[in-house]
């Protein structure tokens, strides 16, 4: 974000981030509040931005009166974990809301991660014990990942519910650059965050376990020869980029984007319109991604325990990475720092948090007249705007893609670690829950299941009030006299009105997917109401015996699509708090109410997507990118193709391979020297685009 030490609150946007002095401010007054109400110590686990509510949102777009600029925290009182939610009205400099919670847990933020994993590894004897009679010469060679703890034996897991747990999985590592999951350890002690103590420590071995010593890394320190064959690939934009940047809001071609960050979903998206003839069109009033459940297949324990709400229990905000110009993003870019808080109320600094470039993205329409043999081509490009999150093990790059011709796609980019334990003898070379992928380590079979909360806007000026959602699908029509060859097909349409009875499932065999429809404006041609469609994937949702603890809590990961009313305090479909919680709650429980989501009710459309990883071997030590998501396509929203305006072009920059790297031969060899220079030279060259005239 734009981050900066003070706001302005007579110029700034309502949306805008909490500054370093904000963040500061509402800590002193949190601690005053709490010593004058003899609340005793309290610790920081979250400090953020409280959104207006959308109409305040929507009346201050429209000129009226600005929204007070309030501050949401929790807070906790050690050794309990149990929440705290402060509201801080910051014009008024004074706590406005002071509610304690019971039968709930905070999540875990970065600074127990590592007061826990500390302890673990340099001040409990037992676990030092352990490894030393392993034979670990150092615990300067033991590492811990240290994860929340799926409460699947509620008898014993939640016995204090005041209690915040963590376990530990723990590896070796024979250097400093060594990657630690080739060596998994047999151990997870179980550690209490409040406390800062080992409760127990678990084994699944019985006997004397393997030492899986063999190294295997991805280091560039640690890997090579690497190739030798790869040549320079420029991109170059020697008159700047396409957009512009006024605090948080983004304008490019004819998108008008507003963009925040919280601790807890990373990127969120604002106030998305489009400029159609003359006028600011809305398409989205917000968009993120809510909540994500990594559930494993693994069921012997310890490691039973693994399913992590990686947003609800963690935070993508803060577990965001700084992102490296030339690397991680290309051409030119514009970053955007965020501001968290840590435990003690201070504020800290992710540079360069969110990247914006464009990026080409092919052919977005093209046509040559067989009558004529004339040609007709436009190349495309997209604006991309990404984060990327490190969640122990795994990374996660959220982007967020907008088209010149008006669509909007979110990829996430699954990379990074898979999370590994020791084979059990039982399982040999052919574990039944994972894959071999080193001498005696499994790397279990797993999922991502993310749920994205999309509140649409679709030219409506009261924020997606009027809108209607409906499920479309092509329904073949049976043989007779309407179908004599049968081959015949319609659309199907058919709205929600009912959000009891909202929950889908992606059907691929139907073609089906969602319009998010405004019936108040119809098409001037079709005459139907302007709609963008929601396009899944063809991707699995939760595998989980129903009734089971697993479940139970990311219930919100049985359906690919669920549709709500609005309500301000429906934010997180796994619920507010999911840490160690069986009943969160979420999006499962909100539709049993039934409430009405025909127009006028503003509906919210909630999509789960996700990816099943039975794991490979070629994803260990370090694991190629995965990718899924979705698209939002406009269905009648514009009049005809909106990329239709885009002007001819050639990049001249372009050059055949044997310009740039000399002819190849016809053994496959690259010719003369020369050409080797001459390319060179065109490669550095900066490109230019040229109009191309008749």
């Amino acid at each position: 974000m734009a981050v900066s030490d003070t706001v302005d609150s007579a110029t700034s946007h309502p949306l805008d981030p909490l500054s370093a002095v904000e963040i500061h401010r509402v800590a002193e007054l949190c601690r005053a509040y709490a010593e004058q109400h003899g609340c005793g110590p309290i610790r920081f686990n979250t400090i953020g931005l409280k959104e207006p509510t959308k109409a305040a949102l929507l009346a201050f777009e429209a000129g009226k009166s600005r929204p007070p600029r309030v501050a949401e925290v929790v807070l906790t009182q050690p050794p309990k974990s149990n929440p705290i939610e402060v509201d801080v009205d910051l014009g008024a400099e004074a706590v406005t809301s002071f509610q304690k919670l019971d039968g709930v847990l905070a999540s875990v933020i970065l600074d127990d991660f590592f007061d826990v994993g500390e302890i673990a590894l340099k001040s409990a004897p037992e676990v030092i014990k352990l490894c030393t009679d392993f034979g670990i010469p150092s615990m300067d060679h033991v590492a811990i990942d240290c994860w929340p703890m799926h409460p699947v034996q509620i008898e014993n897991d939640l016995a204090d519910s005041t209690q915040r747990r963590i376990m530990g999985l723990m590896y070796y590592r024979s250097t400093d650059l060594d990657n630690i999951y080739a060596h998994p350890l047999p151990w997870v002690p179980i550690m209490d965050v409040s406390t800062k103590k080992i409760i127990q420590i678990d084994c699944a071995w019985k006997g004397q376990p393997p030492f899986a010593k063999q190294d295997f890394n991805y280091h560039h320190k640690l890997v090579g020869p690497t190739r030798t064959d790869i040549k320079p690939l420029n991109i170059l934009q020697p008159e700047g980029p396409s957009f512009s940047v006024e605090g948080n809001l983004i304008k490019w071609q004819k998108w008008h984007i507003r963009i925040g960050f919280t601790w807890r979903e990373g990127l969120v998206i604002y106030n998305v319109n489009y400029e159609d003839e003359g006028r600011l069109r809305p398409i989205l009033f917000r968009a993120s991604i809510a909540e994500m459940a990594v559930p494993y297949a693994e069921s012997q324990e310890p490691f039973h325990r693994r399913l992590a709400f990686d947003i609800g229990d963690l935070g993508l905000g803060v577990l965001t990475n700084s992102l490296e110009l030339g690397c991680d993003c290309l051409g030119s870019i514009h970053y955007f720092d965020a501001l968290m808080a840590n435990s003690k109320g201070e504020p800290f600094e992710i540079k360069k948090a969110v990247c914006l470039h464009e990026e080409d993205a092919g052919i977005v329409w093209k046509h040559t007249e067989l009558r004529t043999m004339h040609p007709e081509s436009r190349r495309s490009r997209r604006l991309v705007i990404s984060t990327m999150a490190t969640v122990a093990n795994y990374e996660y790059g959220f982007n967020w893609y907008f088209g010149q011709d008006g669509t909007i796609e979110h990829e996430v980019k699954l990379t990074g670690e898979v999370s590994t334990t020791l084979a059990s003898p039982a399982d040999g070379t052919n574990p039944k829950h994972g894959t071999m992928v080193a001498p005696n380590v499994v790397a279990a079979y797993h999922q991502h299941l993310f749920c994205a909360r999309l509140d649409m806007a679709v030219d409506d000026p009261e924020g997606g009030k009027g809108l209607v959602v409906s499920e479309v699908e092509a329904e073949l029509l049976p043989a007779g006299k309407d179908n004599p060859w049968g081959n015949a097909f319609v659309k199907k349409e058919t709205d929600l009105v009912d959000e009891s009875t909202s929950g889908r499932i992606v059907d691929c065999l139907k073609a089906r997917f969602w319009k998010i429809k405004n019936p108040a404006v119809c098409h001037e041609y079709s005459g139907h109401p302007i709609a963008y469609k929601l396009m899944p994937a063809n991707t699995q949702l939760l595998l989980a015996q129903p009734g089971t603890t697993t479940a139970v809590r990311a219930s919100f990961a049985t359906k690919s699509l669920w549709v709500t009313p609005y309500s301000e305090e429906e934010r997180f479909p796994g619920g507010n708090y999911p840490l160690q919680n069986v009943d969160t709650g979420g999006v499962a429980e909100w539709v049993k109410q039934g409430r009405s989501i025909a127009a006028g009710t503003d509906p919210v459309v909630w999509h789960v997507y996700g990816a099943t990883h039975l794991v490979r071997p070629e994803d260990f030590p370090v694991m190629p990118v995965e990718t899924v998501g979705f698209h939002l396509k406009p269905v009648g929203f514009f009049k005809h193709n909106p990329a239709l305006d885009l002007p001819r072009t050639i990049n001249t920059a372009s050059k055949l391979a044997s310009q740039c790297c000399g002819a190849l031969s016809a053994n496959g060899q690259n010719g003369h020297a020369s050409g080797h220079a001459n390319g060179h030279a065109a490669i550095l060259a900066e490109p230019r685009v040229a109009t191309i005239e008749e």
